[in-house]
């Protein structure tokens, strides 16, 4: 059976435009769903992570010195040696200062000695540097501190320049070459200082420590390019090694009070 050409025709048309709005009615329902997808509200933004609560390290970088070490072995008592106990103490200072926020380097961590020049050197290298050489005494009552300040006698003869020249004396004061062994002549001041706020906070936290602070020739200091200080703890008479290093960590929170006491008349630097 053949259908007429012309009701092919006409089923062909029918097919056509029946095709085309199918085609049609899905291209609408496509445009309508990307127009709701742009005016949808834009997604939040996720939130900025929260800010460390911990405050980075910050104010001066404080270079704890160790005395003694290796052969050198310091005051001995019966059960305490004075280059082991200051290195112990120094490690417990140090978490405690470091726990107040600030910077800390030690001079040795081991069984070492280093030079005094060496040990100055650590401190010199940076421009905004306290140096804090520890010791304990051979002799005082027990659980008290005394804070020092260096003193020089008889000024040195010159240096010869080989040794005024040292590169380790890094950032000498203006107006000429410092001698190696003088170097802490231009700090003198803020030393005293420093030191006399370090024993007021030991004669509080330490019962029995004296009032103000006390100057002597140390030879650790004399190098430095900085504020420098000496800190005794009584002493190696102390029955067992554990009572002494007890007072480490009251030793770091006060030695922290001082420095802050001490920043802000030198804020930005003491060089």
């Amino acid at each position: 059976m053949f259908l007429r050409p012309d009701i092919l025709c006409a089923v062909r048309n029918a097919l056509f435009f029946a095709g085309l709005a199918t085609f049609t009615a899905v291209f609408a329902l496509q445009l309508q769903s990307t127009d709701a997808r742009t005016t949808r509200a834009p997604a939040q933004e996720p939130p900025a992570p929260a800010a460390s609560q911990q405050s980075p390290p910050s104010g001066p970088l404080i270079v704890l010195d160790p005395a003694h070490g290796g052969t050198d072995t310091g005051a001995r008592g019966e059960t305490i040696v004075e280059k082991d106990a200051v290195l112990q103490m120094a490690r417990l200072v140090r978490a405690e200062l470091e726990r107040q926020g600030y910077r800390v380097i030690m001079t040795r961590n081991d069984d070492s000695n280093p030079s005094y020049d060496d040990r100055a050197a650590m401190a010199n290298s940076h421009r905004d540097a306290i140096f804090i050489s520890l010791h304990v005494a051979s002799t005082g009552a027990s659980g008290t501190v005394r804070a020092y300040y260096t003193q020089f006698g008889t000024p040195p003869p010159p240096a010869p320049l080989a040794a005024s020249t040292n590169a380790k004396a890094s950032n000498p004061p203006a107006g000429g070459l410092t001698p190696w062994e003088t170097a802490q002549l231009p700090y003198l001041d803020v030393s005293h200082r420093l030191a006399d706020l370090i024993q007021g906070e030991l004669a509080q936290a330490f019962s029995g420590s004296g009032p103000t602070a006390t100057g002597v020739p140390v030879r650790e200091l004399r190098s430095v390019t900085a504020p420098a200080v000496a800190v005794e703890i009584s002493s190696v008479g102390t029955p067992t090694p554990d009572l002494l290093t007890a007072s480490a960590t009251p030793l770091g929170a006060a030695l922290a009070r001082a420095i802050q006491a001490f920043r802000p008349a030198n804020a930005g630097g003491t060089r």
